[in-house]
């Protein structure tokens, strides 16, 4: 069994970066998000066991988020104003463009029904191979398909401003969808 090196693990944080900004859809819980998990990883020695470090860490990012959404979800909520949360991105102050694209596409991502926008985390933003997110996410490699491509689907159709398609999984907070009911069948004899 290979040991996770504390040194390497550098190498990996702009993925796991990314890949925790579209779970959070903030950019500041993401940068939390990945800081709690390295914080995790690094408290004590892990071996992998025929896993590369990069799979590893998605897999403790996806635990790390999920422990933290139900430990938040146990505490109160308190009302805060849009304009007490929501400030600038230094990062993309000479492109503001791109910033507002980069945090509607995020937003998207985070609105998705959470198997679909694990799916798409771990392989449209963290770069896993298919093959490496059904490990990760537990899921034959076929469902890692289904998944990215409705969630993908859903992505565009937000952006585009367009309604879910009849029957698509809801995003999170969404109102269900109806589905259509089939038309009656009719025999021939």
């Amino acid at each position: 069994m290979a040991r996770l090196d504390p040194q390497a693990l550098a190498r990996h944080v702009d993925r796991l970066h990314r890949a925790a900004w579209a779970l959070c859809g903030s950019r500041e819980d993401a940068e939390d998000l990945v800081q709690e998990t390295y914080a995790r990883v690094l408290a004590k020695p892990r071996r992998l066991q025929g896993e590369d470090e990069l799979a590893y860490l998605m897999q403790a990012l996806r635990n790390t988020f999920l422990t933290g959404r139900r430990t938040a979800s146990r505490r109160p909520r308190a009302d805060v104003a849009l304009e007490d949360v929501v400030t600038a991105d230094p990062g993309n102050a000479s492109r503001p463009e791109r910033a507002a694209e980069t945090h509607e596409v995020f937003g998207a991502i985070s609105a998705l029904q959470e198997d679909f926008r694990l799916a798409l985390v771990a392989v449209d933003v963290a770069g896993l191979s298919y093959r490496e997110a059904s490990r990760m996410l537990g899921a034959p490699e076929a469902t890692i398909a289904t998944r990215l491509f409705r969630a993908r689907d859903q992505v565009a159709r937000t952006l585009r401003g367009e309604e879910p398609v009849a029957g698509a999984p809801p995003a999170t907070g969404a109102a269900p969808t109806t589905r259509e009911q089939p038309a009656p069948q009719r025999s021939l004899g």
